[in-house]
């Protein structure tokens, strides 16, 4: 099983930035995939970035230009540096994981908790 657990979210005013981490722990044999998503209150869950094992990344439209999603293997742990961050960005983030427990399982997802970023104008 994986535990990913979020960090780094918090109160920020418009146009400033947050780096978000989440770091996964647990058995496991690989991590495929790992990624963002975003809750605002209302609304459904939505992908804000996504990140292979080796590197390839995909952006929300409305995040592109703004946020930059990185990983570190070696650490299992994926980041999102948000910039220049608007009201409309307030959301309870949440990571995922891609994980396989052994090279022919199938892969599983597992969801962090969520960290809430908020974002005063």
């Amino acid at each position: 099983q994986v535990q990913l657990v979020e960090s780094g979210g918090g109160l920020v005013q418009a146009g400033g930035s947050l780096r978000l981490s989440c770091a996964a722990s647990g058995s496991f044999f690989s991590i495929n995939a790992m990624g963002w998503y975003r809750q605002a209150p209302g609304k459904q869950r939505e992908l804000v970035a996504v990140i292979t094992s080796g590197g390839s990344t995909n952006y929300a439209g409305s995040v592109k230009g703004r946020c930059t999603v990185s990983r570190d293997n070696a650490k299992n742990t994926v980041y999102l540096q948000m910039n220049s961050l608007k009201p409309e960005d307030t959301a309870v983030y949440y990571c995922n994981a891609l994980w396989r427990v052994t090279s022919y399982a199938n892969p599983v997802l597992s969801w962090g908790q969520g960290t809430q970023v908020t974002v005063s104008s």
